[in-house]
């Protein structure tokens, strides 16, 4: 791809870094971008920058928040006993537009994957275990999807919990084998979440 500017170049470089964005895609976000009012492109600036320096984890549950607390660990409504344990924010969103779950959740921030390098201690697994110690927690839901990195780390995270009297369970599988949570239509995740099984059913099946 041959550009007649050396700053158009380097844009389209940058924005083809993000997920899912090649080359081409990436040259025509930049060019819309040169048609917009200057204002535009200095708001989009302002709040790209301001997510980077300013956005926070919560301290709780490591969703992604403005404050030190997420607002759904601060909701007094939600029951703190049972917790949901999910890869990421993604999850989070996709689970809340069901309005079918009233409990707060865990975000581990990945699956385990060897392949790629990721262990059980470069994710959010022991805060959760220290939870469970603390006596907090009533109920896991596992709610990661249903690939083999995702079995795994609820296996994983299972076997961390054997010694403690908790009630572990996992959305049902109305969740395709393989698909990703954030895809799931909202009935039919909302159906999954209601009707959890215990997760020693599905170790067995």
């Amino acid at each position: 791809m041959d550009f007649s500017s050396k700053i158009l170049e380097n844009a389209v470089n940058e924005v083809s870094r993000l997920p899912g964005i090649g080359k081409r895609t990436a040259l025509r976000l930049v060019l819309h971008l040169l048609k917009q009012p200057k204002e535009n492109t200095k708001y989009l600036t302002e709040a790209l920058l301001h997510l980077r320096n300013d956005v926070k984890n919560c301290e709780k549950c490591h969703n992604i928040s403005d404050t030190i607390l997420c607002n759904i660990c601060q909701n007094p409504k939600r029951n703190p006993e049972i917790v949901c344990v999910v890869e990421d924010i993604r999850d989070v969103m996709a689970i809340e537009s069901t309005s079918q779950y009233n409990g707060l959740y865990h975000v581990l921030g990945g699956k385990i994957s060897p392949i790629e390098g990721i262990g059980p201690q470069n994710l959010q697994i022991e805060s959760l275990v220290n939870k469970v110690e603390k006596g907090e927690v009533k109920e896991l839901i596992f709610a990661l999807s249903s690939t083999m990195e995702g079995d795994t780390t609820n296996f994983y995270i299972y076997k961390q919990l054997q010694n403690f009297e908790i009630k572990t369970s996992t959305i049902a599988r109305g969740i395709a084998v393989g698909d990703e949570l954030e895809y799931a239509d909202e009935v039919t995740l909302g159906r999954s979440i209601i009707n959890r099984i215990p997760f020693e059913q599905s170790i067995k099946s």
